[in-house]
């Protein structure tokens, strides 16, 4: 899970104030906001996915079986297939939630 920070951005000069909106001078918009190393994290990992699934369809779209051979080369892929999914179902120990925010 991703800590979110909520803070208010000006619509008129952009800026960006936490915890708390200004004094009233600026018209704010509540908007949320994760830190930039938590978002590198997983696009890291939704790239590594990404990855792992072209791979699989890659083989799918592209490997023959011999004649015979239909049946195993199903059961290699349906294995495959089954080893990406649990990789996306159990996350790593970084992504608990972090507490302090």
């Amino acid at each position: 899970m991703i800590d979110k920070i909520e803070a208010w951005r000006c619509i008129g000069c952009g800026k960006i104030e936490a915890p708390q909106t200004c004094i009233g001078v600026c018209s704010d918009r509540k908007i949320e906001l994760v830190y930039a190393a938590e978002h590198e994290r997983l696009l890291a990992e939704l790239h590594a996915q990404t990855h792992s699934l072209e791979t699989l369809v890659r083989q799918l779209a592209t490997i023959t079986p011999r004649p015979g051979e239909w049946e195993s080369s199903y059961r290699a892929l349906q294995s495959r297939a089954q080893q990406c999914l649990s990789e996306q179902r159990h996350p790593t120990a970084d992504d608990s939630p972090k507490n302090g925010l």
